[in-house]
C-alpha cells in the first residue's frame, strides 16, 4: 500500500495535501505535479511511501532540479513508484546507459559470442581452446541497486531535519518529517 503526500511551503506555513501518483510515470511528472502546488515558487515537499518498506522524499524548490531522498533504494527499485524516483543520475549512471547495455545484449547471444561465430569453443590449431565464457560479476553489474539509503541526506536539513535525523527514520517517517518542519496539524488533518 502506498502513501503520497505534498507540503508546500506558504508564508502562512506549510499547507498538506495528499495527492494521487496514478498519472505520474517519470520524475519530470512528479516534479511538475510538486510545482503546481507551489505558491510564489517555494519549496514543495513530495512524500511517498509503500507501508514498512520505503519511502522517499523529493524536494521542488521553484524552477531548480528536484532533491531526492531515498530510505532504501533497493526496495523502492521493486516498486513502480520508487522506479520514478531512481533516476540514473541518482544510482550514478549515464543517461541512457540502460538503452546501451540492451542494445550491446542484443549484439552478444547469451553464450558470449557475437552473431556470426561459432557457439563451441574451437581448438586455435596450437593446442589452446578457444575463447571461454565467464560467469558475470554481480558486484560490476550496471543494472545494480545498492541496498539502503540514497541521494541528497541534507534534502531537509534547512528545515529542520538533520542528515542523522533523517537516516534514522523508519517507520512513520512522515510524521517525524512534518512534525520537524512545524506541520504535523495540517499533515494530520489530510491523513
Amino acid at each position: 500500500m502506498y502513501f503520497a503526500a505534498l507540503l508546500a511551503r506558504t508564508e502562512d506555513g506549510w499547507e498538506a495535501s495528499d495527492t494521487e501518483l496514478d498519472d505520474v510515470e517519470t520524475l519530470s511528472d512528479l516534479t511538475d505535479l510538486a510545482r503546481e502546488a507551489s505558491v510564489d515558487e517555494d519549496t514543495v515537499l513530495v512524500y511517498i511511501e509503500q507501508e514498512d518498506a520505503w519511502f522517499g522524499v523529493v524536494r521542488v524548490d521553484g524552477e531548480e532540479d528536484p532533491r531526492i531522498y531515498i530510505s532504501d533504494a533497493s526496495a523502492a527499485a521493486r516498486s513502480s513508484y520508487g522506479e520514478i524516483l531512481l533516476t540514473d543520475e541518482l544510482l550514478g549512471r549515464e543517461p541512457g546507459a540502460e538503452d546501451e547495455i540492451a542494445a550491446l545484449e542484443e549484439l552478444v547471444d547469451l553464450d558470449g559470442t557475437e552473431d556470426g561465430e561459432p557457439d563451441d569453443a574451437q581448438d586455435s590449431g596450437d593446442g589452446r581452446a578457444g575463447p571461454t565464457v565467464t560467469e558475470p560479476d554481480l558486484d560490476d553489474d550496471p543494472d545494480a541497486v545498492p541496498a539502503g539509503p540514497l541521494g541528497d541526506l541534507g534534502v531537509l536539513a534547512d528545515l529542520g531535519l538533520s542528515e542523522k535525523d533523517l537516516l534514522t527514520l523508519r517507520t512513520d517517517a512522515l510524521a517525524e518529517i512534518a512534525d520537524a518542519l512545524g506541520a504535523a496539524e495540517v499533515l494530520e488533518a489530510v491523513r
